[in-house]
């Protein structure tokens, strides 16, 4: 014979097994995930976001780093590029300068000869031009001047003329190219501008091209437009005795905007913006701007040495997007993937939320099938054994086989009342004052005897009631037949009050009946009562055959619910 697990043992010993091996902290997880059924997909949701938003992070700052490197690069070669560009007209002005200290005079066509010869509008560009102002004694400005009408220079006058403290006049005496623009400084005393003076002091001490200060020029014809500088480089006479003496300038005057900008034609990118700056960074101070869109992001400066004074150039990447391109795709790729990671988590335990609904529905009626049929069981056993008892004391007692079937339907019926009433009420408690209504319905009407039921709401659980039921149909029966019910006039009295808020006392009396006699047999009723229902209620009952007629008196106890339901128990227990 073969033998075959019982499977199921063996998926229980298979739980019991991963039930040990199980770790505690996961089984509380997973209880809070049953308990919170929305956790799981914001939690979910939560995590992806998280990744997501630590993404987006490291990509700016790869970003902000690659912007800042390369804002350095930019810095770097538009520095290098505006030093260039300064140290050519540096050089332009030294090379003048030494042409001009051979000289004894710097007549015009001298000057001119030099400035073509150095092709001025090809390599000199971003400087308004290149030129000569003499050093001029205060006591011969007058004779200077009309040598500079002498010599061409049409209504040429020193102006502003030198405060009495000033030594010397520098007025402008040569400017190539001379266009109208450049026409508005000849005769224009330099020195007598405190920004223009300091340089040409500090070039005459270095001997080296000195730039200016942020000035406006005399060509602009206007204190209220672009400002430039200029840079000077001094012309020296060497005198027998070994000295020198100052004969003036060469000097380049710069639009600081046409400077920075024929500077960095093809260095400034798309994504950044230039300022220089006379020294610190303030809006006073600023030179020229370059910009190609509104600044707000990284900035840095670097410190440019032209015509030996230090500039500042601050260097602006553009305002960008709040992200970049990439940390946005990512941003909007992270939200979508949590979004529908958060659908896809929101169905799955909706659907586990609801299949474990099912489950234990299903569960609960199990346990209420299965205590239902214990109890049935239970409920039919008790019934069977009563209706045998009923059997075997009807067999006994019967003379005849008509009134064994006789009484033993009658007893049957007063079961079966009771069943209903117990049906009713599925099976729940059933009122005192309904089981004895049901019991003498038979006797109550159409005769002329008397039923009286009095009693306060009493409830029984189901055996009791169907203990007390047989009682009533065995003393009803009784009465019909030998008591007050069998004659007109006679009168039966029910009635039960609480003896305890657990017991409760049923009496029952006859009057106005046939007398009884003391010696009377003792019938199968008497021991219904006495054996049968007294066993059933647990009490002993009082019955009596008094002459003026039959008394009784039960006492039944009065139980709980949960004292005689196996299914409240079981549902109790699952809740």
């Amino acid at each position: 014979m073969e033998i075959r697990p019982n499977p199921l043992k063996s998926d229980a010993h298979v739980k019991e097994r991963r039930g040990r091996r199980a770790d505690p902290r996961l089984g509380r997880v997973l209880r809070g995930f049953a308990h919170f059924p929305r956790a799981l997909p914001i939690g979910i949701f939560v995590a992806i976001a998280l990744l997501t938003g630590v993404g987006v992070w490291a990509i700016e700052m790869a970003q902000k780093d690659s912007r800042r490197t390369e804002l350095s690069q930019i810095a770097t070669g538009a520095s290098a590029a505006l030093e260039r560009r300064a140290n050519a007209n540096a050089a332009y002005l030294r090379s003048g300068a030494a042409l001009l200290a051979t000289q004894d005079d710097v007549p015009p066509s001298l000057f001119r000869t030099f400035v073509g010869q150095l092709r001025l509008d090809a390599n000199f560009r971003g400087a308004e031009g290149i030129g000569w102002a003499a050093r001029v004694d205060s006591d011969e400005i007058p004779e200077f001047e009309a040598k500079q009408v002498e010599l061409g220079s049409i209504g040429f006058a020193v102006h502003p003329l030198p405060r009495p403290d000033q030594a010397y006049a520098v007025p402008v005496t040569n400017l190539q190219p001379l266009t109208d623009r450049n026409r508005r400084a000849i005769g224009f005393n330099m020195f007598s501008e405190r920004t223009r003076r300091i340089a040409m002091l500090e070039a005459e001490r270095l001997a080296r091209p000195t730039a200016s200060g942020r000035v406006v020029l005399v060509q602009e014809g206007s204190q209220d437009t672009a400002p430039g500088f200029l840079m000077y480089m001094p012309v020296f006479k060497i005198d027998p005795a070994g000295g020198r003496r100052l004969e003036g300038y060469v000097y380049s005057p710069f639009n600081a905007q046409d400077f920075v900008e024929s500077a960095l034609e093809g260095e400034l990118p798309n994504r950044a913006r230039i300022g220089l700056y006379d020294g610190p960074i303030a809006p006073d101070n600023l030179l020229a701007e370059l910009s190609t869109g509104e600044t707000g992001g990284e900035s840095l400066t670097r410190q440019i040495a032209i015509g030996n004074r230090t500039f500042t150039m601050e260097v602006h990447s553009l305002k960008s997007s709040m992200l970049s391109d990439v940390a946005v795709i990512v941003l909007l790729s992270g939200l979508v993937v949590a979004t529908l990671a958060l659908a896809i988590a929101w169905l799955l335990t909706r659907q586990a939320a609801e299949a474990r609904q099912v489950i234990g529905i299903l569960e609960e009626q199990a346990a209420i099938r299965n205590s239902l049929t214990r109890e049935l069981n239970h409920r039919v056993k008790n019934t069977l054994a009563n209706v045998l008892s009923i059997v075997s004391l009807t067999r006994r007692r019967a003379t005849s086989l008509d009134a064994f079937a006789t009484s033993l339907d009658g007893r049957i019926r007063a079961l079966s009342a009771t069943h209903d009433l117990l049906t009713q009420s599925e099976w729940g408690t059933t009122p005192v004052k309904s089981v004895v209504e049901v019991e003498m319905a038979p006797y109550a009407l159409g005769r002329d005897s008397t039923v009286e039921m009095d009693g306060p709401d009493v409830e029984l659980a189901p055996n009791d009631a169907l203990s007390l039921g047989l009682a009533i149909h065995e003393l009803a029966t009784n009465a019909a037949k030998f008591g007050a019910l069998s004659v007109p006039g006679g009168k039966v009295t029910v009635d039960w009050d609480l003896v305890s808020d657990s017991l409760v006392r049923v009496r029952w009396k006859e009057s106005g009946g046939p007398p009884v006699s003391e010696t009377r047999p003792r019938g199968f009723g008497t021991e219904l009562i006495e054996k049968i229902v007294a066993h059933e209620l647990r009490n002993p009952v009082d019955l009596v055959f008094e002459s003026t007629g039959v008394r009784c008196t039960m006492l039944i106890p009065v139980r709980t619910r949960s004292e005689f339901m196996i299914r409240a128990k079981q549902v109790g227990k699952t809740n």
